[in-house]
């Protein structure tokens, strides 16, 4: 499948919605970075989440930035997009290795407690850079109290990344679902419901669902439409 982002909007106005598929990017950067597994998930998330908020910037010449510092042995993770959908980013422990836990990469124990950190370069004077506590270091928790607390926008954010026997990357991907002022409650209700029965949204890709697919499931019940769909690649 190829790397592509796409943008919706949901019940009359009341939700705009945003999905991209990301295993070349997030493939690439596992090669460019020599990324150890636990680095390319993390990364993977990152990379996903800005490349969906880099087309939330409305002039060609924007650009924003995402950083994760915590105190956790991976380091800094920065990651640069554009609303073109070009993004990039790294990792300052590409070679970090943690044990499972219960199961599962430590993804929060890799990052540690910290800060996530957004610039927006609009061409302004001053660029607009918000800032918020990890709440879970998982990524896609980090990113959703972001966007309520920075930017006041009710919004669900959910990403992932899964890897072959081999490392390479096997899918990738995610959402950003936000609520507008006029949404209502039964609006909201819908779509979280919804949303709970999302398990795993690469296992979806996975599975060889698209994002049309993804967006049908979150807004099952609701009228939605895309409104514009451009591909994303890993660009420096």
């Amino acid at each position: 499948m190829k790397d592509y982002i796409v943008r919706a909007t949901a019940a009359n106005g009341q939700v705009r919605a945003f999905a991209a598929t990301t295993r070349g990017v997030v493939e690439t950067a596992r090669k460019d970075h020599n990324t150890s597994p636990i680095a390319t998930v993390a990364l993977g998330r990152l990379l996903t989440g800005a490349a969906m908020m880099g087309i939330m910037m409305k002039n060609d010449s924007d650009i924003l930035t995402v950083q994760i510092k915590g105190n956790g042995p991976i380091g800094a993770m920065t990651v640069t997009a554009e609303p073109n959908g070009h993004v990039k980013g790294f990792v300052a422990n590409p070679e970090v290795m943690l044990p499972l836990k219960n199961g599962h990469m430590d993804i929060a124990g890799a990052v540690g407690i910290g800060v996530l950190s957004v610039t927006k370069d609009m061409g302004l004077k001053e660029p607009y850079i918000g800032d918020c506590i990890l709440v879970t270091s998982e990524i896609g928790d980090d990113l959703t109290y972001y966007f309520a607390t920075s930017e006041q926008t009710p919004s669900a954010v959910g990403l992932g990344t899964t890897l072959n026997s081999d490392n390479t990357v096997k899918a990738s991907g995610g959402f950003i679902i936000q609520m507008m002022p006029n949404a209502t409650d039964e609006t909201i209700g819908t779509i979280e419901v919804n949303i709970a029965n999302i398990t795993s949204v690469s296992g979806l890709i996975e599975e060889g669902k698209t994002l049309e697919d993804i967006l049908a499931i979150i807004f099952k019940d609701l009228d939605y439409k895309i409104v514009e769909e451009l591909p994303t690649q890993f660009k420096c």
